[in-house]
C-alpha cells in the first residue's frame, strides 16, 4: 500500500514541483503525455529541483544538441523557479533516503533530491513516475489519470 497521496489536479493557483519526466515531455511535446500534463500545471507556480536542470542538460549533452536547441532548452527552463541545494534541502534529503532504504525501495539520488524539493516546499510533485515516489509517507503526488 502506498504511503504517498495521489491526488487529482490541484487548483490553478497551486505551487507545483515538476519532475524531470514531466518537464521533458512538455519540452519535447510528447503527443500523448504533454497535453495531459499541461492541463494539470496550467496556471500554477512551477518549480523544479536543481537536479531536474542537471538531468535535462545532461540529456541535451548526451543527445549532442546544437546551439539552437540548447537556446530553446534554456528559454524553456527559465520559465521555472529553481530550488537549489541548501542546508534545509540537504536535511530533508537524508530522511527521504533513509525512508527509502527502510522500506526496501531503491531510489535514485536524482529522484530523492526531487522528492526532497517537493517536501521542503510542501508542494505536490507532478510526475509520470508515481511508482518511484509512492513509498514516501509525506509526499503528495499528482499524475494524470491513465
Amino acid at each position: 500500500m502506498s504511503s504517498a497521496v495521489l491526488t487529482s489536479p490541484p487548483n490553478a493557483t497551486a505551487r507545483l514541483v515538476v519532475d524531470t519526466d514531466v518537464a521533458s515531455f512538455i519540452f519535447k511535446w510528447h503527443p500523448v503525455f504533454a497535453p495531459r500534463f499541461v492541463s494539470i500545471i496550467r496556471g500554477a507556480e512551477l518549480i523544479v529541483s536543481f537536479m531536474t536542470l542537471a538531468e535535462m542538460r545532461q540529456g541535451a549533452l548526451d543527445a549532442n544538441w546544437g546551439q539552437r536547441k540548447w537556446d530553446l532548452l534554456d528559454a524553456y527552463l527559465a520559465d521555472f523557479s529553481v530550488l537549489n541545494s541548501d542546508n534545509l534541502l540537504c536535511s530533508t534529503l537524508a530522511p527521504v533516503r533513509n525512508e527509502s532504504v527502510r522500506k526496501g525501495h531503491q531510489m535514485s539520488a536524482a529522484d530523492a533530491w526531487i522528492a526532497a524539493t517537493a517536501l521542503v516546499l510542501s508542494a505536490p510533485l507532478v510526475t509520470n513516475n508515481a511508482k518511484d515516489y509512492r513509498h514516501l509517507g509525506n509526499l503528495q503526488l499528482v499524475s494524470p489519470a491513465r
